[in-house]
């Protein structure tokens, strides 16, 4: 882990680059849940002071991400299946109407597209390596959401993005998953360049509520 200055956070204050790269490792699971968060360690780790260490936690803490726990400071804040099921709700509201605007609007640009998001998942899941197939199932569903041209949804499913990325990770974690995950992708993909909503509707919601019930039996192993 390290603050990374490019152009984008270079005027940014040191606090929001501390945030950013604290809160880019608890997503991606760099830290794990319960796992605490010493101010000291991680100012001399970052080479920072202190000070936006402590006001980065803060920030983290109003973002769910982080806990304070009496006595023993701040913590990574554990995945509860409240929590992940509260996230996923919202998701499959925003993914059926996006399957559903998709089919509505898809052009030919659009299922190149798609067929090449598809294609590449497949892909990043044959690598075995974590991080290449979260990004690879993230923008497939980027794809998706391109396609209804909607800017709004667009813009609360990118926000709704960051708020599950853990829970993405986690998920693919199990990889006797992969094969019907794979499928999944496959299935919806084909859904929607036959314009078939109801399909594409189906196989979305399942595609979630799979997701939840995997994501829900890890944490229940992991106790």
């Amino acid at each position: 882990m390290e603050l990374k200055y490019d152009g984008q956070n270079e005027y940014l204050p040191l606090r929001d680059v501390v945030f950013q790269t604290l809160r880019q490792a608890i997503v991606t699971g760099e830290f794990s849940p319960g796992e605490r968060l010493m101010e000291i360690k991680l100012a001399n780790k970052l080479g920072v002071s202190r000070t936006p260490v402590r006001e980065a936690i803060r920030m983290l803490e109003l973002e769910g991400l982080v806990v304070m726990i009496p006595r023993r400071g701040a913590e990574v804040a554990r995945i509860t299946e409240k929590d992940l099921r509260d996230a996923l709700e919202v998701r499959t509201a925003i993914e059926e109407l996006s399957v559903e605007l998709a089919c509505a609007r898809i052009d030919e640009e659009g299922k190149e597209k798609l067929k090449k998001a598809c294609m590449a998942f497949k892909e990043a899941i044959d690598t075995k390596h974590v991080q290449n197939i979260v990004d690879g199932d993230v923008k497939f569903h980027d794809v998706i959401f391109e396609i209804t041209k909607n800017d709004r949804l667009i813009t609360l499913a990118h926000n709704l993005r960051e708020q599950v990325y853990r829970y993405r990770v986690e998920y693919v974690k199990d990889f006797s998953y992969h094969d019907i995950l794979v499928k999944e992708h496959y299935d919806l993909t084909n859904a929607i360049l036959m314009n078939d909503v109801k399909t594409a509707k189906e196989i979305m919601r399942k595609h979630l509520y799979n997701q939840e019930l995997i994501v829900i039996k890890n944490l229940k192993g992991s106790l």
